[in-house]
Formats: structure tokens, C-alpha cells, sequence
């Protein structure tokens, strides 16, 4: 049972840092959490940061949405999930990086592509999907555009967190890094967005 095997997962999870390790916990709560990143992930079961990255509990700031989008800054009356993660990550916890984090073959992308599969419409996704919908601009077809919308998508998310006024701020006067990185799911590679528009495979910032 699916159920089962994750209470048996939180079990083994509870020995590694209670009981095994009791002061790790006890540490994050008096002194309460430091992440020095934020990473903006897709929802995709598939893409886990704190795996991929084999980060320890209170490493990473984690925010997941559908694609991993940042939408643009506009503070009004509505609900904005990902804005306000944005916010206290930036303002409250002082992150130094802010990791957009995209991937090879996401749902989010092929449905903003092709659609979905019934005559239905969805009562959020396609409003949430037109965050990115410029990135679909080309003539790519197929499974190559869809490689092609996924980067798109990272660097829109990128330039949308600039619209923020607190973390452009940042970012100009060095407080702040932003990252545009992209993991291709078939291959197992981290492929990281570099200023003049290329993907290359992520390196160590020092080697």
C-alpha cells in the first residue's frame, strides 16, 4: 500500500535524525531555520531538490508549483503562493541564491504546448501555464520544441524574479544570486543557464 510505505519511510526517517541524531533537530528548532538557498521546483513526483541535491533538512527553501514558474510581481488582493514564498525567502530568511530548477519532459509545458487531451477546459492551469506562454514563440515541432519551451520557461521565470523590486535590488548589489538550472530527466544531467543564453552542464563555481 502506498500509505504504508511511507509511514514505513517516515519511520526510518525519524531513527536517522531523532534518535540517531538528536541534537539535529533540536538545533533547527531553537535557532530556527538559515537556508542560504531558495529553489523553485516543478511539482513533477520525479524531481525532488532536496534528492537531487542530497541536501539535509534546513538546507534548502523549497517552493513547487506546476512547471516551476515564477509569475510576475503584482501585489494586489489575490492569492499568490509563489510570490509569497518568494518574499519571505528574499526579505525574512535572506537567501543568497534563488534557484529556478526546470526539467526535461514536464507535463506543465506539453499541456501549455499541446493541450490537454479532453475537450475540458482547466479552471487554473491554463491562466497559471500563460506566465510562460512567449516561450512557445519558434518553429520548432514536437518533442524539440517541448525541449525548447522547457529552457524558455527557466528564463522567463528568471527575468520575472527581477521584477520584484526587493530581489533586483539584491541581485544588483551583490546580496543575491540568481540560477537557472534544468535537469534532464533521461540522461541524469544538471544543465545550468549561462548570461549569454547557453546551457552547459553545471560545474563547481571554484573548479
Amino acid at each position: 500500500m502506498p500509505i504504508d510505505r511511507l509511514i514505513t519511510g517516515f519511520k526510518s526517517f525519524r531513527e536517522t535524525y531523532y534518535e540517531e541524531q538528536p541534537d539535529f533537530y533540536r538545533q533547527l528548532v531553537e535557532k530556527g531555520q538559515r537556508p542560504d538557498v531558495m529553489i523553485i521546483a516543478c511539482s513533477d513526483s520525479r524531481v525532488n531538490p532536496s534528492i537531487i541535491a542530497k541536501a539535509d533538512p534546513g538546507e534548502l527553501f523549497i517552493v513547487r508549483n506546476v512547471a516551476n514558474l515564477v509569475p510576475p510581481y503584482e501585489p494586489d488582493s489575490g492569492y499568490h503562493g509563489t510570490s509569497a514564498a518568494i518574499e519571505f525567502a528574499v526579505r525574512d530568511l535572506n537567501v543568497e541564491h534563488i534557484i529556478v530548477l526546470g526539467h526535461s519532459h514536464c507535463g506543465g509545458i506539453r499541456f501549455l504546448c499541446e493541450g490537454h487531451e479532453n475537450a475540458e477546459n482547466r479552471e487554473f492551469l491554463d491562466g497559471w501555464m500563460s506566465i510562460v506562454g512567449k516561450a512557445q514563440e519558434g518553429s520548432l515541432k514536437g518533442e524539440a520544441r517541448l525541449r525548447y519551451v522547457e529552457r524558455e520557461a527557466v528564463k522567463i521565470s528568471l527575468g520575472n524574479l527581477l521584477s520584484f523590486p526587493w530581489v533586483k535590488e539584491r541581485v544588483e548589489d551583490g546580496r543575491l544570486k540568481l540560477h537557472g538550472w534544468l535537469f534532464d530527466l533521461e540522461v541524469g544531467d544538471l544543465l545550468a543557464h549561462e548570461a549569454g543564453g547557453d546551457w552547459k552542464t553545471a560545474t563547481l563555481e571554484n573548479s
